[in-house]
């Protein structure tokens, strides 16, 4: 009887804080239990970045429903591999803002943590208004050189320039998630997402198949709604952080430049933008080198396969972003092994995730490949795709965990010189060489996309195990 009350009692317990997480209520995470934190920080993270793989999901479910599938599917997963380079920037913005601001609120100074996160939205906006400009007039020119055919180019260039002529949206919705993770209200990022991706799922198909007034704009309508859905986003994170009821304070006299603090922010910022434009780069030429040697139902099949992968791997990341929050709060606070200890138990509820995910996409590949497509051809691919990526998921989870510990900290160098080992000496020389020499095509690109992983992964506990992110100035 005693064991049954017991088990109730923690099962009580687990939907208490689960609620919590849920809520986003505000609590001293460098106080509570390791994995009490990591729940309150995980759960909303994790159903945050599931809901921000759902964009491309539902783009890509829709579009590849229309005649011309094909290429509607290339144009939408080019477009996504180009707009990778603006998630760089509003990632690696987001990371600086979410290090500086989780070690400002684990010093207890919420104002400097205030002003640090308005600061970041300076740089953002400042930087972003020159992409979307470069976005609008070379649409077309974009598409083509990432190796789409004419027909694909003409069919896709309104829906690349309403996609890069709103990137600012992206930016904000990904930098001020950030702010809010980093202050430890991961609830509020999460529930951002909700609302962009149910409008999103709810403009779909109004704008590409046209109801009522409304025409159907057909592959522009994929392009108009996610727009639509990520401001609406972006509106709700801009009312929480002036309505005055979390621990960000905002005030306009925070918006004005700060060149000393700019000139920090920077410093963390550049090396974790850097960072993730180098694995973007990557897979911008991996997308090109799918593309050449595989047609484009190859790059159909594989832009298929990456959006299935990412729609799995973002909770994943979104878990390992709980790791950022811990590291950069309790660093704040002084707690140099409690942080390390944060690092190390979400890792292991990374690695049961992954493995979950490693079977499923072995097991049921071609049913979720299926799932968008008809093409018999596109789905085999993407079938293939799914299992040989599959094979480093496990690996690939602690490498995310430990990149997230270096950023939380504030070390961004570290992550970035990894990738630029990983990905640009070794990944892309040695997926050409599969794919052309070996005379491989697609599936030397999927080889070597694991096998870069892993060793990301390696390198990446090796010089954690050495500790010098511990001794990062914020």
């Amino acid at each position: 009887m005693s064991q049954s009350t017991k088990a109730q009692g923690k099962l009580s317990s687990f939907f208490d804080v689960l609620l919590q997480s849920l809520k986003g209520h505000e609590v001293d995470l460098t106080s509570i239990t390791i994995k009490r934190a990591i729940i309150l920080l995980a759960i909303p993270m994790m159903l945050e970045m599931a809901m921000e793989s759902v964009f491309a999901l539902v783009d890509l479910y829709f579009v590849g429903h229309l005649e011309n599938s094909s290429n509607a599917i290339q144009t939408v997963g080019l477009t996504e591999s180009v707009l990778t380079i603006i998630y760089s920037l509003a990632i690696g913005l987001s990371m600086a803002a979410t290090a500086v601001v989780a070690r400002r609120i684990g010093e207890k100074n919420p104002e400097a943590a205030s002003k640090a996160g308005m600061q970041t939205i300076v740089i953002a906006v400042s930087i972003n208004l020159i992409i979307s400009i470069l976005g609008l007039v070379y649409a077309r020119d974009i598409l083509l050189l990432m190796g789409a055919t004419t027909e694909t180019a003409d069919h896709g260039t309104n829906f690349v320039r309403i996609m890069m002529g709103g990137s600012i949206i992206i930016v904000l919705l990904f930098l001020i998630n950030g702010i809010f993770r980093g202050a430890g209200n991961a609830a509020i990022a999460m529930r951002s997402l909700w609302i962009a991706n149910i409008a999103n799922i709810i403009f779909c198909p109004i704008f590409i198949n046209g109801l009522g007034p409304i025409p159907a704009f057909g592959l522009t309508g994929a392009a108009i709604a996610t727009t639509i859905g990520r401001g609406l986003g972006v509106s709700y994170q801009i009312y929480n952080l002036f309505n005055g009821k979390n621990a960000l304070k905002i005030r306009v006299s925070y918006f004005i430049p700060d060149f000393e603090q700019i000139k920090a922010i920077i410093k963390i910022a550049a090396p974790a933008i850097f960072q993730f434009v180098i694995a973007s780069c990557s897979w911008v030429f991996l997308s090109e080198l799918v593309a050449t040697t595989g047609g484009d139902k190859g790059s159909a099949g594989y832009q298929t396969a990456l959006r299935l992968m990412m729609f799995f791997l973002l909770p994943a990341w979104g878990l390992s972003n709980a790791a950022a929050t811990l590291v950069g709060q309790n660093l704040g606070a002084g707690h140099i092994d409690r942080a390390e200890k944060s690092v190390f138990q979400t890792m292991k509820y990374t690695i049961v995730f992954m493995a979950i995910v490693c079977v499923l996409f072995l097991t049921c590949g071609h049913f979720f490949a299926a799932f968008f497509t008809s093409d018999k051809k596109v789905i085999e691919i993407a079938s293939e795709a799914l299992k040989i990526l599959s094979v480093g998921f496990i690996i690939y989870g602690m490498g995310m965990v430990l990149t997230s510990a270096f950023n939380g900290a504030g070390d961004t160098w570290t992550p970035t010189k990894i990738n630029v080992v990983a990905f640009w000496l070794f990944q892309i020389p040695f997926a050409y060489l599969l794919a052309k020499h070996f005379e491989m095509g697609p599936k030397g690109v999927f080889i070597a996309i694991p096998t870069a992983e892993v060793g990301i992964a390696i390198a990446a506990f090796i010089l954690f195990k050495k500790g010098k992110w511990k001794k990062t100035v914020v």
